[in-house]
């Protein structure tokens, strides 16, 4: 055969792959579906043939397209329309939530009009996000998957996989990409707003409501739907504003998510005896594994120290919503119920949150919120609101853990600053003058 007739080794490895994806060598397309969560009906099993197919690469990178384009098929799947009789009544929500807000914190308001979004929409816009903090897990994961494959080959694929890691390494992504578009589709059937996970998902200066989740969220409750979306509106724009106001907020969280993620290693060991012992005809094994998090070890010293940072920041902005949000609806006659609901569920959490925790191995609630509502509380007892909404200035001024479990000191020294007229910001422009060389 003639050099020119040989066929490469990633051109080879291309056309086997999408022989056995087609169904000619051995894989059930309907099992496969099985991979990524979808169901076993003829059209569902040709969209992941097809999209499989397209989602070859050979430059090793993943097609977190098709996670956007999964979730949103999900989030269509159950969706209806929203009444004008909705629209109108979530935008006076929002109205008035805005108003009783600035009775209740310093935090600005707003400067852009808060959305309704339909689940598809949402998915739409939070993926960037999801794709952002699942990015290291993908890849930690097709590497290792890459690295079983090469050790498990039999001799006679042994060349043409060595030629063929990124090709590979794009496959293994783009399974993990398929299971993220399943958890994020499933998530926009449960979440009601754009904080309502608390990691701030949408960008800065952006509060939107669900009208189908939130109609969804209070059923059941036997209180009056305008209550349920005046209560929930007035928690989402508190979110948002903190989130506008404290610039530094965003980045340290998402800093704090993606420094936890970079640090996980994937268990080699169990990759290994799945690669040796995998049948083509029998994928939803590899579902089950990467669903279960079974790849994920346990973690170290180090992505415990951050996942705390993460927790005790999620905490003490869960908190301070809280606070803020029970005293902008203190007039609202059902807000303990409404209130009470919210607890519960964030308590227990949804299938699709704990869904992706086990995919990336990061719970997204923080555990000691009740501890954190309780100290914001005592602060704008002893010095009000003003004072207390000054500590989101500057990282620096953010009470930790230790405030937490005791804010007494905080207390103290904030009740010092209140009384001699200063606030925490002319600690930090002290500070800064001082560094600079001023008086």
């Amino acid at each position: 055969m003639a050099d020119d007739d040989r066929q490469n080794p990633e051109d080879a490895l291309r056309d086997m792959l999408r022989g056995l994806l087609g169904g000619d060598g051995g894989i059930d397309p309907a099992k496969l579906a099985g991979v990524a969560g979808l169901p076993s009906d003829p059209a569902s099993v040709q969209q992941l043939i097809a999209q499989l197919q397209n989602a070859i690469r050979v430059d090793g990178t993943v097609n977190w397209d098709l996670a956007k384009q999964q979730g949103q098929q999900l989030a269509r799947k159950n969706s209806v329309a929203t009444t004008p009789g909705q629209v109108s009544g979530l935008e006076q929500a929002f109205h008035v939530a805005a108003l009783w807000l600035d009775e209740a914190t310093t935090v600005s308001e707003l400067t852009e009009v808060p959305e309704l979004l339909g689940r598809a929409d949402w998915v739409r816009l939070t993926m960037p996000l999801w794709t952002q903090l699942a990015e290291p897990v993908a890849s930690s994961i097709a590497d290792a998957l890459t690295a079983a494959m090469q050790e498990q080959a039999p001799e006679e694929f042994a060349s043409m996989i060595a030629g063929s890691t990124n090709m590979l390494r794009s496959i293994g992504g783009t399974l993990f990409a398929l299971q993220l578009g399943q958890v994020v589709g499933q998530l926009a059937e449960e979440v009601v707003s754009g904080g309502d996970i608390g990691i701030p998902l949408l960008e800065d200066g952006v509060a939107a409501l669900l009208p189908q989740n939130v109609a969804a969220f209070g059923e059941g409750l036997d209180i009056p739907a305008d209550q349920v979306a005046l209560y929930l509106a007035v928690r989402e724009l508190a979110h948002a504003r903190l989130f506008r106001q404290a610039k530094w907020l965003r980045l340290q969280v998402i800093t704090s998510i993606t420094e936890f993620a970079r640090g996980l290693r994937i268990d080699t060991d169990r990759m290994a005896e799945l690669a040796e012992g995998f049948d083509p005809s029998n994928p939803e094994e590899l579902r089950e594994a990467l669903s279960s998090g079974a790849f994920i070890p346990p973690k170290t010293e180090a992505q415990l120290a951050t996942l705390a940072r993460l927790e005790t920041t999620l905490a003490l902005v869960e908190g301070w919503v809280d606070v803020v949000t029970a005293a902008a609806t203190a007039r609202l006659p059902k807000a303990s119920a409404v209130a009470e609901t919210v607890r519960r569920r964030r308590a227990s959490g949804g299938p699709a949150e704990s869904a992706f925790a086990t995919l990336v191995g990061l719970e997204l609630r923080p555990r000691r919120l009740r501890e954190a509502a309780a100290m914001w509380q005592a602060v704008t007892d002893a010095v009000g609101y003003a004072a207390r909404d000054e500590l989101w200035a500057h990282p620096d001024l953010l009470p930790d853990a230790s405030d937490i479990d005791d804010p007494s000191g905080l207390i103290a020294h904030l009740t010092a600053l209140t009384s001699g007229q200063r606030t925490p910001q002319d600690d930090i422009d002290r500070a800064l003058d001082e560094l600079l060389g001023g008086e």
